[in-house]
This record gives C-alpha cells, structure tokens and sequence, in this order.
C-alpha cells in the first residue's frame, strides 16, 4: 500500500529509518542547513527552496512557484511506491502536507481529493496546507478546483501543539 510520511525536520531521521524511506522530498527555506538520513538514496532526494508563504512580494522569501509544484509533480510520479516517500518541511505543518497532497495525486491520479483532504485531517489536526502550493497544485495537475475544495473543506488546522509526524496511506 503506498504510504506518505510528513514530518518536521528534526524526526526525518527517525521516520526515515522507522518506515524505511528510501525517496525524500524537502521543502525548506534557502540557507536552512540539514543533513539528508543515511537511508534516503540522494539520487532520489528532491529539495525545494521556498519560504512558507501564501503569496508573492514578501521581503527577501521565495513564494511558491509552479516551477516548484513541476518539480514536486515530476518527483511523485517516478516514487517507487514499494517504499514509503519521506516529505519535510520546517515544522511538518504547512508546506509539507501541501506537497503530500500533491504527490499523493501526482502518483495516484484517481484519488478523490475531497476524501484524500479528508484522510489528511485524520492523520493530522494540525497540518495546514499551504494555500499558495494547493492552488498551484490543482492547476498543474489538472484537478479542475477539487484540490482546493478538499483543503478547504477541511479548514486550518489546529494550533501548533508541537512536532508531530504523520503517514498518509493510500
């Protein structure tokens, strides 16, 4: 069964090794120094430089971009789903479950985005997808406004309580 890890940076080793990951994806803002598991292949290892930010102007941060939303689309659909996909952000709230949506319908098409949406506040009370990567998400992968409806229906996430890692299965 294909399976997404979400998690801050500071358990991705822990999850790496808990779930062996072998394929990763980071998203984390430029100059954040961080030191890839031993068990994520770096040839299947994918960072994107990008801020946590819904929109554009912002002083110094790099918005998401479609470039980035390409790149995470490209890196899902060569996953060997034989092993779970690690994917991380800062502190696994925001970027990270909007790439893990994403990747989830970038892999696995024929997922309803209402109940993948849906599945990600059961794993998670607290992630809040990134609006600015959903938008863009939906667009590229040509899910006509479904993406958005399904982060949307299930709203912001609750308040931060803490680093806590989840898994998305399929």
């Amino acid at each position: 069964m294909p399976r997404i890890i979400v998690s801050p940076l500071k358990t991705i080793g822990e999850m790496a090794a808990r779930h062996n990951a072998r394929e990763m994806i980071t998203l984390i803002a430029e100059k954040h120094d961080f030191h890839r598991p031993g068990i994520i292949d770096p040839a299947r290892h994918l960072s994107v430089i990008v801020n946590d930010i819904a929109f554009a102007g912002k002083d110094g941060l790099i918005a998401p971009q479609e470039s980035h939303v390409a790149e995470i689309i490209d890196f899902a659909r060569r996953w060997d789903q034989s092993s779970p996909l690690l994917i991380h952000c800062w502190m696994g709230v925001s970027r990270s479950p909007a790439a893990a949506l994403i990747a989830a319908l970038a892999a696995l098409p024929e997922l309803d985005d209402g109940e993948l949406a849906r599945t990600l506040r059961r794993a998670s009370a607290q992630a809040s997808p990134n609006t600015r990567l959903i938008e863009i998400g939906d667009k590229a992968l040509g899910r006509d406004g479904r993406l958005i409806a399904g982060v949307k229906a299930i709203g912001r996430g609750a308040d931060y309580q803490g680093d806590a890692p989840f898994t998305l299965d399929f």
